[in-house]
Formats: structure tokens, C-alpha cells, sequence
């Protein structure tokens, strides 16, 4: 690493920290309906919406109105994405004349792009027509990640009510996150990207003559528009299969920086909206110095186990598959960020990168996609964890566990545990199915605990709506297709549901103001115990199966034997 290494570290890390609470305090007031200054330009949009939905725009919901709610209107996107994905070939804007999708692979890009966790087994430029990445899976960037941000936002107001079962509604939130929130940020994104050479347009793939004077087709069509909300969505569906990798979507290191920045900037800021929701400010600061520390922590293994010399390799650093256009550290940067985003989008095959490097990306998805994690998502994530600290410090001293005034009780603990281990369950009886059916491990490209890793990769990424992929693995069959798609929607609804239900459960609850015995939730010591009980159940949950992988690969490594 060289000087340069650090200063683009460091003002990563400062952007965010600067950035986060000034995003919280507008989020905030976009979700409260008071004034901002995007709501005069973009209010129209909003009205229209509330004309089209009619009266059930201004009812306000209890927990399972608002599932409802949720849970039609991404039923009705996995419907439209499933049929304009079988009927391409038929359909305009298709200048490739690429033929319908098979009904296993659409139906997984379907669940992918409606859970957000944009889960690609296809390449995009050679599989998807400019219609369909354009209707189905751009609008999916947009209104998916539109949904998981209202069920934090529904989370928060369900704590900071009281003797009330209303905890918002699902189609206001839903509008105003995507109006003012993602929409506007993708416009400059998109147009800042057009000026660094991403390219946008609809013309045809070009044939060009190489300098050898063989013939290469080059993939047109429009990119920039789907890689803006890629990133600020926590999405990650590249335009290309190359994803961040390719140069026509990721061509010089401003728009891989403004990318990579991107990748947290509003999983950042709702860390603060949820103290703004609250009414507490100190808990959106403990919840993102918790987010942050984790973040600094993977962000160190992982550069540490790049740079070290490998014994396996001569003393030589692993430099096979990393980004040689913006260097080594720009990988391990983006590798920690989108695996703390639940992004999935990559500049660099992680398959590639050092045992510890791709264990930390791995652990980082396995935690519950929580290091920020994705929009909204990572906000929800992270209150489960929190809940289920108080309740712990509690039973330690022997009080009924409180946050911030509501009782915490069986009901909610129920939802806790659910929410957290569901995704957990998913990943490893998944992975354990497909380490002996020989089905699953005809798609193997490597022996060994890297092998293993990608299997284990594979379905952590999807029940954990990250979507990056370790690569290596041929995920494009009806087996990992359907197995794959079946984590993805318990990953994504078998949280929010639970987390639902805790809204509508502390929101009917009243509330008791602190005491003398009342155990503080915003200072230093409760992130120290915050951070132990993530990474306890992250490592009882988790260890054993990274043992035989990521880390009996990388002790193979540090004694010179590869396999």
C-alpha cells in the first residue's frame, strides 16, 4: 500500500461520516411529510400517486395492513418481471433479437430483482433485452429497495408511538422514498457517470476490427441509468455480466469512487433517520458508530490478508483477478463495501481474493447484512440485534429489558429470534443440501474448501439479498435456480415480516419513562455489547462451517500447499 492507498481510505470513510447525518435529517423529513426543497419539483409525482391509488393513499395501517400491502405489490412486480422476461423475444426495444428466457432462470431473476437482492445467473448483455433491463429490472432497483426503506421507516415510527396499532402507510412510503429519495439521487448519479464514459443509448451491439484483425462485438445500451440505482438501491444487478469490472461500466477511478461511495451513502444516512424517528438522536449515532466499526474492522483483515506475503505463491501477494486498473486496494475497498451494503455489485471476481479477504465479504453477508447494510434493510437488521441485546442485559441484571420506553417481551423476542435465524437456517441447510447431491456439485469449478466456499458463498449471498457472486460456481441450472430463489424470498420476507409484526407490537405498547434502574442504550458500553452479540451469534451460528472453508484455505495457504 502507498500513500495514496490510505488517503482514498480515509476520505471514503470521512465522506460517509460527514454525509450520513445531514442524509438522516432530510430522510426524515421526507417520511414525516414536512417541508424540504425536492418537495415543490417533485410533488407533482407524489400527487399523481395519490390520485391512482385513491382513498387507501391517506389510511394509515396496522402491522398486517401494511404487509399486505407489501406483500401484493411485490407479487405484482415478480409477475411482471417473470412475463416480460419469458415473452422478450416478442417484445420491442430487443435489437439483438435475444430469445426468451428460460422459465428457471427467469423465475430466479424475478425473485432476485423483487427481494433486492439482484442475484444474477445470466449475463445481463447477452441474456436481457433493453426492455426488459430497462421496464423490469431498473423500475425493480427502484421500487424494491423503495419497499425494504419503508419497512424501517415503519419499524422506527412502531417504537416511537404509543397506545396506537397505526404504524404508517405502506403506499406513502413507498412513493416518497422512490420520488424523493432515489429518484434524485440516481438523476445525478447517472448524469455524473455519463460524463466519466459509462455509456447510454439504444443502438445495437458495434462490430469492431482489433488491432490483430479479429472481429469483437461491443454491448451498447442503457447502462448508466441501471447502474446509478444499482449502487444507491444497494441492488448491485450489473448491465453487464462483468458488472463494476467492465470498463463501459466502470471506466475511470472518479465514477469507481462515486460507485463505491454510493454503494452506503443512504444505508449510512438512515442510521441517523432512525434516531431523527425516534426522537433520540444518540441512537442513530450508536447505530452507525457500531455499522462503522464493523466496516473498519472487515476493511482491515481483509487488506492485511491482500498484502501479506503467500507462502503458497513464493512470498508473493495474491494479484490473480484483481482490479489491476484502480489497484488492489480499490477491490478490497468495494469487496467490504458491498458485501456490507447488501449490494452484490463487484469490480472484481471474489473469488479471486485471499481465503481471509473472501471470508470477511462472506461473514460480513453472514452477520445479516447489517454493516449498513442494504436500504432500510440494514436499519432493521441492526434493531433486531439491538433488541436482542437489551434483552440479554437484561436477564444479566435481572430487569424486564426496555428500548427506548417500550417493554421488550415474548412477543417481540419471538419475532427477534425468527427474523434473525431464519436467513441463517436457509443458508446452511441449503449449502449442507449442496455439498452431497452430486446435481449441485456438477457446477463445482474448484476442489477443496474453495469449493466449499463457493457453494457456502453462493447461498449466504442470496439469503442475505447481497446478490454478489464468488463466482466460479454455475449457478444457472433448475437446481441452484430454484434452491437459490427459494433463500432469496426467505431471506427478504422472512425478516420483514417479523420485523412488522415488532412494529405493530411496540407501537400498541405504552410508554415508560426512564429511571434510576433503566439500562441506557446510547453510549459507549452498549455499542461494546451491541457488537459482542453480533459477533457471538454470528460465530456459534457461522464458525464451524467457515472453518472448513475460508479459513482451513487459508492456513493451507500460510503453509504452502494449494489443492
Amino acid at each position: 500500500m502507498n500513500k495514496f492507498d490510505f488517503i482514498q481510505i480515509l476520505a471514503s470513510l470521512f465522506t460517509l461520516t460527514l454525509l450520513a447525518p445531514f442524509l438522516g435529517r432530510f430522510f426524515a423529513h421526507v417520511y414525516e411529510d414536512k417541508e424540504h426543497f425536492l418537495k415543490k419539483p417533485l410533488g407533482w409525482i407524489e400527487g399523481l400517486s395519490r390520485k391512482t391509488v385513491g382513498p387507501a393513499y391517506e389510511r394509515e395501517m396496522d402491522w398486517k395492513g401494511y404487509a399486505g400491502a407489501l406483500l401484493l405489490f411485490s407479487l405484482t412486480g415478480f409477475l411482471f418481471t417473470f412475463a416480460l422476461q419469458l415473452f422478450q423475444a416478442s417484445l420491442p426495444l430487443n435489437p439483438q433479437a435475444l430469445p426468451a428466457v428460460s422459465w428457471h432462470s427467469a423465475l430466479n431473476t424475478a425473485i432476485s430483482f423483487v427481494t433486492n437482492t439482484n442475484w444474477q445467473s445470466y449475463a445481463g448483455e447477452t441474456t436481457l433485452s433493453y426492455l426488459v433491463q430497462m421496464t423490469a429490472l431498473t423500475v425493480q432497483n427502484f421500487v424494491s429497495a423503495a419497499a425494504g426503506m419503508s419497512v424501517a421507516v415503519a419499524l422506527a415510527r412502531g417504537i416511537a408511538r404509543k397506545n396506537t396499532p397505526l404504524i404508517g402507510n405502506f403506499w406513502q412510503d413507498l412513493v416518497r422514498g422512490t420520488t424523493y429519495i432515489l429518484l434524485p439521487f440516481s438523476l445525478i448519479l447517472s448524469g455524473a457517470l455519463l460524463t466519466q464514459g459509462v455509456i447510454q443509448n439504444f443502438s445495437p451491439a458495434v462490430e469492431v476490427t482489433t488491432f490483430e484483425g479479429g472481429k469483437q462485438s461491443i454491448p451498447m445500451g442503457p447502462a448508466a441509468s441501471q447502474i446509478a440505482i444499482k449502487q444507491l438501491g444497494t441492488n448491485g444487478g450489473g448491465y453487464f455480466n462483468a458488472n463494476s469490472a467492465h470498463p463501459l461500466e466502470n471506466p475511470t477511478p472518479l465514477s469507481n469512487w462515486l460507485q463505491l461511495i454510493s454503494l452506503l451513502l443512504i444505508p449510512a444516512g438512515f442510521a441517523f433517520l432512525f434516531g431523527e424517528l425516534t426522537r433520540n438522536h444518540r441512537q442513530g449515532t450508536v447505530l452507525f458508530a457500531t455499522m462503522m466499526t464493523l466496516l473498519v474492522a472487515g476493511l482491515g483483515i481483509s487488506l492485511w490478508a491482500e498484502y501479506g506475503a503467500n507462502p503458497a505463491l513464493g512470498g508473493s501477494a495474491l494479484m490473480e483477478g484483481k482490479e489491476s486498473r484502480f489497484g488492489v486496494t480499490n477491490t478490497i475497498l468495494w469487496s467490504t463495501f458491498t458485501t456490507a451494503a447488501s449490494n452484490g455489485s463487484v469490480n472484481a471476481m471474489h473469488s479471486s481474493l485471499s481465503p481471509l479477504a473472501g471470508g470477511v465479504a462472506l461473514f460480513n453477508i453472514m452477520l445479516g447484512e447489517i454493516i449498513f447494510g442494504g436500504v432500510g434493510s440494514g436499519l432493521y437488521g441492526m434493531v433486531l440485534f439491538v433488541i436482542l441485546t437489551v434483552f440479554l442485559a437484561g436477564l444479566m441484571v435481572g430487569r424486564t429489558p426496555e428500548y427506548l420506553g417500550k417493554k421488550i417481551e415474548a412477543r417481540e423476542i419471538r419475532m427477534t429470534l425468527l427474523g434473525i435465524l431464519l436467513p441463517s437456517s436457509a443458508i446452511l441447510v441449503g449449502a449442507g443440501l449442496s455439498v452431497i447431491l452430486p446435481v449441485a456439485l456438477s457446477s463445482l469449478a474448484n476442489p477443496g474448501p474453495h469449493g466449499l466456499t463457493e457453494i457456502l458463498y453462493a447461498f449466504t449471498s442470496a439469503a442475505g439479498n447481497n446478490g454478489s457472486a464468488f463466482a466460479g460456481l454455475n449457478a444457472n441450472t433448475p437446481y441452484y435456480n430454484l434452491t437459490l430463489g427459494l433463500a432469496m424470498v426467505i431471506g427478504r420476507f422472512g425478516v420483514i415480516l417479523p420485523v412488522l409484526a415488532i412494529a405493530g407490537s411496540l407501537a400498541e405498547k405504552k410508554y415508560s419513562p426512564p429511571s434510576f434502574g433503566t439500562f441506557t442504550t446510547d453510549n459507549g458500553l452498549f455499542v461494546a455489547l451491541l457488537l459482542s452479540v453480533i459477533l457471538i451469534v454470528g460465530g456459534l451460528t457461522f464458525f464451524p462451517v467457515l472453518s472448513l472453508g475460508p479459513i482451513i484455505e487459508h492456513l493451507l495457504m500460510q503453509a504452502g500447499r494449494t489443492f
